[in-house]
């Protein structure tokens, strides 16, 4: 997992790929809940699910590349099946794109779970 993520910087670069992350997942969540009101369809019901869990995911910043690339999967399907607000599909598909790339920053779960350690050794 450790060669999917290129660093995990913190600070100022961190903090922005955290406010990256909340701009890519708040969107998607949103859109995908509002969604789900008023529609009995099973399929569909599990779409919006998915697109929920993967809002999720990059907002705990977990299989950031992962839940990215899979956002900007979503986001082109919907940009090429509806013609209603195109531009924001693709803002939103070139956001999960550039987290595909960067990675999810020191403020997220794959920076625990995957992050260099560091391991003091002593000697007497």
């Amino acid at each position: 997992m450790q060669r999917l993520f290129t660093m995990f910087p913190g600070g100022w670069p961190g903090v922005g790929l955290l406010l990256l992350r909340v701009a890519a997942a708040i969107p998607l969540m949103f859109n995908s809940s509002l969604d789900l009101r008023g529609v009995s369809h099973s399929w569909f019901h599990a779409t919006q699910f998915a697109a929920i869990s993967i809002g999720g995911l990059l907002l705990a910043g977990l299989w950031t590349p992962i839940a990215g690339a899979l956002k900007t999967v979503i986001e082109v399907w919907l940009l090429f099946s509806s013609a209603d607000a195109a531009v924001a599909h693709l803002l939103r598909a070139v956001l999960g794109l550039s987290l595909v790339m960067l990675g999810p920053g020191a403020w997220s779960v794959d920076a625990r779970l995957f992050g260099r350690k560091r391991i003091d050794i002593r000697t007497r």
